[in-house]
């Protein structure tokens, strides 16, 4: 299955754009296509981040031992399918 791709375009300072292009080429990258795929990474990873962030905030409120609970109780949930 192809993967579809949007265009992005964005601003960034000077310094940030001339910062990234020299740590991607001192990774041994700097070809077509690199910048893009550090990008989507970096966005993912951010999104992950604080995704984590707003599910410990909307859990803080539960002690530790329910949520615990809670997770054995999805995972064997999940491994009995």
């Amino acid at each position: 299955m192809a993967r579809s791709a949007m265009r992005w375009n964005l601003v960034v300072a000077a310094e940030t754009d001339a910062e990234l292009r020299q740590f991607l080429v001192s990774e041994g990258g700097g070809r077509k296509g690199d910048l893009s795929k550090f990008v989507e990474e970096a966005v993912k990873a951010r999104i992950f981040e604080l995704s984590a962030r707003r599910a410990k905030a909307e859990n803080e409120m539960f002690p530790a031992e329910t949520i615990e609970d809670a997770v054995r109780e999805a995972l064997v949930w999940a491994r009995s399918r």
